[in-house]
């Protein structure tokens, strides 16, 4: 009778790919908030490292006595995430990227412009889209405390726009883990302006691979007036939409409705702001980040384009060449073999911000978590067998006997 049995739906999900979790897991991750927290010269950065550190040796260690995943986990989150959290909030500390939100936000009631009009020092610049300031009105409007600060609304849209775009079946296992992983956790405490912008993207491609030209247009269109690194998600779900609605003229309009949704939606967020001085706007989100408006930018961890910007003759033109390049072969690859589904689009999205981010003259390790969520998103929408493969291995272990029974007689 056993060889009947229909698979049930834990059986399914046994075929979904597994997230780590186990005791060396946990492990890393504390060895890696102590060097982190040991090395930093950011005193939040340092409050992290050794209260992350606690959070996951209590975790490795559930795990190694055969606690469950979801156990372990949680105790993760709780070391990494909330107690820094509380603790930052309590003696009001924060990342930088949080104070330059907020005076945004402030800048953008009361002046119709996030950007200072003559920023001297590196933290005078606003290097983000105007949208970015949205998550400082609640601190603009009821003053500083606890509940308006904006790493809280940053979290909470990162955290909801990612669980939107899992099926309902994934959105408690995937958010739980990716919040425990250090590269998010760490902003999740401190502050980061790049985990909504990664949420948003992951559920613009869900759209997108749903057919929903619109919605995935919008989606995309808010991610696009938070900061420039979601841009290059925009031609990925047209080339997705295009693919997942029959190719054709059929898939051309689809691609065509979320293209124009996208910068309509962007328009409507940036525009304004932009044309209240132009001369400001540009200062800000284009030569600042490029590393061409004479102050140094804070971004300046040791990766490729960094290097070359910074210790090699014309190496910032070099760099910016480089740039191009990774943007060209993305487009092209676009084009020669677009993506078919959804997990698809976003490995490819993470492969081009991947080459993005270590090109660029002014970046830091923190940009990794744009990949790093779109691949633990792409792997959490991985389905679970398909229904045709479980008939066939149905079939073959009841028709088994019987070929054996009839080799037998032979």
């Amino acid at each position: 009778m056993a060889l009947f049995a229909l698979p049930t739906s834990p059986d399914l999900r046994r075929d979904r790919p597994a997230l780590p979790g186990d005791a060396a897991w946990w492990a890393f991750c504390a060895a890696t908030a102590l060097v982190l927290g040991a090395f930093s010269s950011l005193g939040p950065h340092r409050v992290w490292g050794a209260a992350a550190a606690l959070g996951y040796t209590a975790a490795a260690v559930l795990a190694a006595r055969g606690r469950g995943p979801r156990t372990a986990g949680t105790v993760a989150v709780a070391g990494a995430v909330l107690l820094p959290l509380l603790v930052l909030l309590a003696v009001d500390r924060a990342q930088l990227e949080v104070d330059v939100v907020a005076r945004s936000a402030g800048l953008l009631l009361s002046e119709g412009t996030p950007y200072l009009e003559r920023p001297t020092v590196p933290e005078d610049f606003n290097p983000y889209l105007p949208g970015m300031a949205a998550f400082g009105i609640p601190e603009a409007v009821a003053g500083p405390g606890p509940l308006t600060d904006p790493r809280l609304w940053m979290g909470a849209g990162f955290l909801g726009a990612f669980a939107l775009a899992l099926p309902a079946g994934a959105r408690r296992e995937a958010p739980r883990w990716l919040a425990a992983c250090p590269l998010v956790a760490l902003p999740l405490a401190v502050g980061g302006v790049d985990l909504p912008v990664a949420g948003l993207m992951c559920l613009g491609l869900a759209r997108a691979g749903q057919g929903r030209a619109g919605r995935a247009g919008l989606v995309l269109g808010v991610a696009a007036a938070l900061k420039w690194t979601a841009w290059p998600a925009v031609p990925v779900a047209l080339a997705l939409l295009a693919t997942v609605s029959g190719g054709g003229r059929r898939g051309s309009r689809a691609a065509l409705r979320c293209g124009l949704a996208a910068l309509l939606t962007a328009a409507v967020l940036v525009l304004p702001a932009a044309l209240r001085d132009p001369g400001a706007f540009r200062t800000h989100v284009v030569d600042f980040p490029l590393g061409l408006a004479g102050a140094v930018s804070s971004a300046a961890s040791p990766l490729p384009g960094h290097l070359l910007a910074t210790q090699l003759p014309g190496g910032r033109t070099l760099a910016l060449l480089l740039l191009g390049v990774s943007a060209l072969l993305l487009a092209v690859s676009l084009l020669v073999r677009p993506p078919a589904t959804a997990p698809a689009a976003a490995a490819r999205l993470a492969l081009g911000l991947l080459l993005a981010i270590a090109f660029m003259p002014a970046t830091r390790f923190g940009y990794l978590v744009h990949p790093l969520v779109l691949a633990a998103w792409a792997l959490a929408r991985q389905p679970p067998a398909h229904p045709l493969r479980i008939r066939e291995r149905v079939r073959d272990l009841v028709r088994e006997p019987v070929r054996r029974r009839k080799q037998d007689s032979r």
